[in-house]
């Protein structure tokens, strides 16, 4: 049996397609490439002070890859419905 949401509904959802499957797996390597940025923020930063323009273009590497990465993962576990013509 599904389990039942609180509203009365059943919650379900459908099968991943090949695409959104990817997504995941790209959403997860994002995340692992901001841990990178981070160890290396905080590599510069100790070598260089806080001023150095490494430590802020690291920084926004830290950012695009979190965000890009929830735009992924959000991408992979979408319930998208299927849209082919039958």
């Amino acid at each position: 049996m599904k389990p039942a949401c609180p509203y009365g509904k059943i919650l379900f959802m459908k099968k991943q397609n090949t695409a959104q499957k990817v997504s995941v797996v790209f959403a997860y390597i994002f995340y692992v490439f901001a841990l990178v940025s981070m160890g290396a923020v905080a590599y510069f930063y100790q070598q260089h002070g806080g001023n150095h323009p490494a430590v802020a273009a690291w920084s926004a590497a830290i950012v695009f890859f979190i965000g890009g990465g929830i735009v992924l993962h959000v991408m992979g576990r979408a319930d998208i419905p299927d849209f082919k013509i039958k």
